[in-house]
């Protein structure tokens, strides 16, 4: 066989391959989700079990206040903790779907340039300008990919530091929110 089907093939395989890798990468993204809301799921139950217990128990409407204002901060945390997981989760899918891509979108500048390297030689006399051409637009689109990819890290840098400074504002305002609370039902408590 000649080489250019040799490489045809081989670009399939790989191209295959990286297929079956970015439907893993899913599949696994999948799987850490569905376990994660399991687990949650389950936490949610023993929870709410625990709280039906403590609920039972108490005394009188004091001890009702009490409780209800210490519900608060728990179940901000245990949400906050949810988000960050599936964020994780999520982020992670992200970074290996981005590494993929680059390792195809690389492999396939490599075979257009040795595509263009090999037809430069075998090119005709007085082609060279439409070689050269070629040669520049390769070199022109591997610049921009570039650039976008490099915008598209800081883009997504840029989100993650975001959010991780909403998600700790919103945890300080529910912390804060409890803290706030404690004194008007000791008040309660006080006058009661």
């Amino acid at each position: 066989m000649s080489a250019i089907p040799q490489n045809i093939l081989a670009s399939q395989r790989a191209s295959l391959d990286n297929l079956v890798a970015i439907q893993n990468v899913f599949f696994e993204g999948f799987e850490k989700l569905v376990d994660l809301n399991l687990k949650a799921a389950r936490a949610s139950l023993e929870d709410a079990v625990q709280r039906t217990r403590e609920v039972v128990e108490l005394k009188d409407a004091q001890d009702a206040v009490s409780f209800a204002s210490g519900l608060t901060q728990p179940n901000a945390e245990k949400a906050l903790a949810y988000g960050r997981h599936v964020y994780d989760i999520v982020s992670g899918v992200q970074a290996d779907l981005t590494r993929l891509s680059e390792e195809q979108i690389s492999e396939n500048q490599k075979q257009v340039s040795d595509a263009i390297e090999q037809f430069s030689k075998n090119a005709p006399v007085g082609t060279e300008s439409a070689v050269a051409l070629l040669k520049s637009s390769l070199s022109t689109a591997t610049s921009a990919y570039e650039s976008v990819a490099k915008a598209a890290k800081q883009a997504s840098r840029a989100a993650e530091s975001n959010l991780a400074a909403a998600t700790n504002a919103t945890l300080k305002a529910a912390t804060d929110a409890v803290e706030a609370a404690k004194p008007a039902a000791r008040a309660r408590r006080a006058a009661a």
